[in-house]
């Protein structure tokens, strides 16, 4: 996460904190200095059990929310000082203008401040990558696809 010009009034440590398909789960903490860098892979798995047509998988999708929320440790519950949301299909499945990294497709997102956050917005840099398999489910004697 790039924020130049930006210094942080509170030193405690910040975190990511991503809600994907129901779930949530956050990164390791880093000092409070920009640029903030997560090293961290995220894995966040989801059965559709009653999905059978990949249309019906879109739209449910394009009706979830994905959140992602720049939190800060400032005692007592911690603050966030900035957020990104999208919903979860376009989150995964974002359009073709990304750019080549090392390791793949990259993107990079403007996060929304929040009122506790003074400058300019900060500039998130990640990437994705989705996975959807078919899998056979046992429902007592029935088999569904």
């Amino acid at each position: 996460i790039t924020c130049p010009g930006v210094v942080l009034k509170d030193k405690q440590e910040l975190y990511l904190g991503v809600f994907v398909l129901g779930k949530y789960k956050k990164t390791e903490c880093v000092p409070a200095v920009f640029p903030l860098f997560f090293q961290e892979r995220l894995l966040f798995e989801k059965a559709f059990a009653n999905i059978v047509d990949p249309g019906d998988l879109v739209k449910l999708l394009e009706s979830d929310t994905a959140v992602l929320e720049l939190i800060q440790l400032v005692p007592p519950v911690g603050k966030v000082l900035a957020t990104y949301e999208e919903n979860t299909r376009d989150f995964l499945f974002p359009d073709p203008k990304l750019t080549h990294g090392r390791r793949g497709l990259e993107r990079e997102i403007l996060m929304k401040r929040s009122p506790f956050f003074t400058g300019i917005a900060p500039k998130l840099r990640f990437s994705t990558t989705s996975l959807i398999s078919d899998s056979l489910l046992s429902l007592g004697r029935s088999h569904i696809q």
